[in-house]
């Protein structure tokens, strides 16, 4: 991995790692709301890229399965916040994984090919597992609203089916030499 790229991997994962250490108080459910819808974008976003990008069938089809399953965890999201009347709150951990999703997008469209795959699929394994920790350590913990916890734990089995199959992708990236 590039030393450049590695950094961006290591900004954003630490990001949604630290963030809530740094604010030295927990997100309050406003707050989670804006780092929920934040961390599907990113993702969202990079899966667009990787679509449009990618010449690996495997790469390209995980790509449009983040779109379309971050797209409805967004949703869902979206629609629980307009329910309870809970507008997301901007705050430093939604801003830093915003501006890491966009150094990783600005990086990722610099490469090409089997580069590209590797750089694409080895943030996707970074990124889940530091989404499923912020979830686990900071997000469930720190909701108040019942529905907004309980969504949170919904959705947390298949951020883990992500990271699963983001490695399994990796590995066959690396068998191919990519």
């Amino acid at each position: 991995m590039a030393p450049q790229f590695k950094a961006a991997v290591l900004s954003l994962a630490l990001s949604l790692a630290l963030s809530a250490q740094a604010q030295g108080t927990a997100p309050n459910d406003a707050q989670i709301a804006a780092i929920v819808v934040t961390a599907n974008r990113v993702d969202i976003d990079a899966g667009k890229l990787a679509e449009g990008k990618s010449r690996d069938k495997a790469v390209k089809d995980f790509a449009k399965l983040m779109v379309t399953d971050h797209s409805g965890v967004n949703k869902s999201a979206t629609d629980l916040a307009g329910k309870l009347k809970l507008k997301p709150e901007d705050n430093p951990t939604a801003q830093g994984m915003k501006k890491g999703g966009d150094d990783n997008l600005a990086r990722l469209r610099t490469l090409d090919g089997a580069a590209f795959d590797k750089a694409y699929v080895d943030n996707e394994v970074t990124y889940h597992q530091a989404v499923i920790d912020a979830v686990d350590k900071t997000l469930i913990p720190s909701a108040k609203n019942e529905e907004l916890k309980a969504l949170l734990v919904k959705v947390r089995p298949a951020f883990v089916a992500h990271l699963e199959h983001a490695k399994l992708l990796q590995a066959q990236l690396g068998k191919q030499g990519g």
